[in-house]
């Protein structure tokens, strides 16, 4: 489940308010929260590449790698890469596609042909080494494909086949699993008579990470905002909170 923009917000506002600290504007809060979100977000698979270093837990809550993963797996996304290559090559420019990929991709997974086939992905030397020689060289039966410069390149390029109903566009024989960044953080708000900020639902986006890092995100944004705020006793004291939680999580 995703955590409320709105009870974060509030709930940082009432710790700087009781301690009379300053206050944070929703459009500042705004960046804290989407910048807080991608540290944590990123921390998943710092933590699952650890986690899975240490013995499996095979309990049904208990199993730290499967409790990560599942932190992961509402960002992981198949998409057909047909509407947009760059027609006459094999390649497939993932800034220059629809808005629906571009910008969300943070890691790309698996390049699939036909939905049945994975394509080996390698990088620029063994690109070079493999297509050297005829008996590594890739071919229908073990396609490979490389990921560089956000553009995705087939080999051998006679897969990528043109539409014959269609010159203009390519055969839909692609798909790509990736993970997606989560969407930016947003109290939406109006603004009242008497200059009041009030919350707007409709104009905002909730934190997309697990529920279960509540307690963390609103430990980071109290950090960042203790320096927005020049209160280095905020900084500290939130730190130290959040030090110990990570702590905990990893014992």
């Amino acid at each position: 489940m995703a955590i409320n923009v709105d009870t974060v917000y509030k709930t940082v506002l009432l710790i700087l308010n009781k301690e009379q600290r300053g206050y944070v504007t929703p459009d500042e809060f705004n960046k804290i929260a989407t910048q807080v979100q991608l540290e944590i977000f990123e921390k998943y698979f710092e933590d699952l590449n650890q986690q899975m270093r240490i013995p499996e837990n095979d309990s049904e809550y208990g199993n730290r790698v499967k409790n990560v993963d599942e932190k992961i797996s509402i960002f992981k996304t198949i998409q057909s890469l047909a509407p947009s290559w760059v027609v006459g090559t094999n390649e497939f420019n993932i800034v220059q596609s629809p808005a629906t990929i571009t910008p969300t991709v943070h890691r790309v997974g698996t390049v699939i042909y036909k939905d049945e086939q994975e394509l080996e992905k390698v990088d620029r030397n063994d690109w070079l080494r493999l297509n050297m020689s005829k008996l590594t060289r890739p071919t229908a039966d073990y396609p490979m494909y490389l990921y560089q410069d956000n553009k995705i390149i087939i080999q051998p390029p006679s897969l990528v086949q043109v539409d014959p109903l269609n010159p203009l566009t390519i055969l839909d024989q692609f798909s790509i699993s990736y993970v997606r960044k989560p969407a930016d953080v947003i109290w939406g708000y109006t603004v009242l008579t008497n200059g009041a900020y009030s919350f707007d639902s409709t104009s905002s986006q909730d934190f997309e990470i697990d529920d279960t890092d509540q307690t963390e995100v609103i430990l980071r944004v109290l950090i960042y905002m203790g320096i927005v705020i020049r209160d280095p006793q905020i900084v500290q004291a939130a730190a130290q909170q959040a030090g110990s939680e990570e702590q905990n999580q990893k014992s």
